[in-house]
C-alpha cells in the first residue's frame, strides 16, 4: 500500500455475524491505514465505489461478503480503479477463487488478506454482465436463483447455510420452466435451469466449473436439461466437480455472448445476489476487465492442500471413464 495515500475502505457497520464482528474489530484497529466509509446498504456501497472510480481513485477496498463485493464491483465496472478484498462473509467465493486468505474457525485471516493488498500485485480478470448488471464470479437463471429468492434472512440467521438446502428441497417438486439458451452462432439448447461461471468455484468451495478461467474472455455454462431426480443427481455430480467426466443429462459449454429465454418469468442471481425475475437474460462481456489486487499464488499451505483435495474426485472419475473406454 502507498505510504502517502490511504485507500477508501467500504464496510457494513451493522454486520452481525461472528465473521462480520471480527472484520469490524480489525478495521477499527487499523483505521489509520484506510479512509473508512460505512455503507448503509448495497446501493450505497455501489454508489460510493462509482464516485471513487469517477474521481480516479487507484484502489477501492471492500470489506464484507460476496454481496458487498458485487456491489463494489458494479460501482467500479468500466473504470481503471482496482478492487482490494478484505473477505468477511459466509462464502467469500471470489476471494477463494483468486487465492486471498478467507476467514476460518480459528482466524479472520484479515492480516494475511491485508498483506495481499500491501504487496500491490495487480491482476485483470474478466467481467461480464447479465442484463447489464456486472458480475465477476457466477450467475444463475432459474432454480438456484429461486432458492436464494425463497430463503429468508430469518432462516439464514437460524440455520446458516442449511437454510438454502431447506429451500431447495421445498422447490424440487415445482414444475420447472422451459428455457432455451441461444448463442450468437445460432446454436440453441433447451433446459430447465442454467448456471454460469466466470471462475471455477460456485457457492463457496464447490468447483462446479472445472474448466473455467477468469482470464480467457469466456463464460462456462451448465445447462440442466432434466428436472426431478435427474436434476438432483446431476447437482450432486456437480458438487463433486465431475459433471464433465461422468454421465449426466447436463450440457457443459463455453461462450462469451448468449441469452437465456424462458417460457415464464424466472429468478436471476449474480454473484449469489438475487436481482429479480425476467423472461430473457442476456449475457455479454463488460466494456473493460476488472483490476484486482491478488496474490501471485494462493496464500498459505492449507489453500494448496485444499486445491489438491478438490482434484481427487476428478482424478478418480477420469480414471473410471478411461477404464470404461478401454474395456469397451
Amino acid at each position: 500500500m502507498e505510504e502517502e495515500h490511504r485507500y477508501p475502505l467500504l464496510f457494513n457497520p451493522n454486520a452481525r455475524s461472528q465473521k462480520g464482528k471480527r472484520a469490524l474489530s480489525f478495521i477499527m484497529e487499523h483505521a489509520k491505514d484506510f479512509v473508512l466509509y460505512a455503507t448503509r446498504d448495497i446501493d450505497d456501497a455501489r454508489n460510493l465505489a462509482s464516485k471513487f472510480a469517477d474521481k480516479g481513485e487507484p484502489v477501492v477496498l471492500a470489506a464484507g461478503g460476496d454481496g458487498t463485493l458485487n456491489a463494489v464491483v458494479q460501482g467500479l465496472a468500466g473504470s481503471d480503479t482496482a478492487l482490494g478484498v478484505l473477505p468477511a462473509g459466509t462464502m467469500n467465493v471470489f476471494a477463494r477463487e483468486i487465492g486471498i486468505p478467507v476467514p476460518n474457525l480459528q482466524s479472520s485471516n484479515l492480516n494475511k488478506a491485508m498483506e495481499v493488498i500491501r504487496a500491490g500485485n495487480m491482476r485483470e480478470v474478466d467481467l461480464f454482465e447479465s442484463n447489464g448488471k456486472p458480475f465477476v464470479q457466477m450467475a444463475g437463471v432459474g432454480f438456484d436463483a429461486q432458492v436464494i429468492e425463497e430463503t429468508t434472512n430469518e432462516s439464514k440467521k437460524v440455520f446458516g447455510p442449511l437454510a438454502y438446502l431447506m429451500s431447495a428441497v421445498k422447490l424440487l417438486g415445482d414444475t420447472p420452466p422451459k428455457m432455451r439458451v441461444i448463442f450468437k452462432d445460432g446454436r440453441e439448447i433447451d433446459g430447465v435451469a442454467v448456471l454460469v461461471g466466470n471462475g471455477s468455484l460456485y457457492g463457496g468451495q464447490v468447483k462446479l466449473f472445472p474448466k473455467a478461467d477468469n482470464c480467457d474472455d469466456m463464460l462456462d455454462l451448465i445447462v440442466f436439461k432434466e428436472s426431478g431426480y435427474k436434476f438432483v443427481l446431476d447437482s450432486l455430480k456437480g458438487l463433486a466437480g465431475v459433471l464433465d467426466l461422468v454421465g449426466s443429462s447436463v450440457e457443459y459449454l463455453h461462450a462469451d455472448d448468449f441469452k437465456v429465454v424462458s417460457d415464464r418469468e424466472v429468478p436471476v442471481e449474480v454473484d449469489g445476489e438475487y436481482v429479480g425475475r425476467c423472461h430473457t437474460v442476456e449475457f455479454t462481456p463488460a466494456s473493460k476487465k476488472l483490476k484486482v489486487l491478488a496474490p501471485k499464488e494462493p496464500v498459505g499451505g492449507l489453500a494448496q492442500l485444499w486445491k489438491n483435495w478438490q482434484n481427487i474426485p476428478r482424478k478418480l472419475a477420469g480414471e473410471r471413464e478411461q477404464k470404461t473406454h478401454d474395456d469397451a
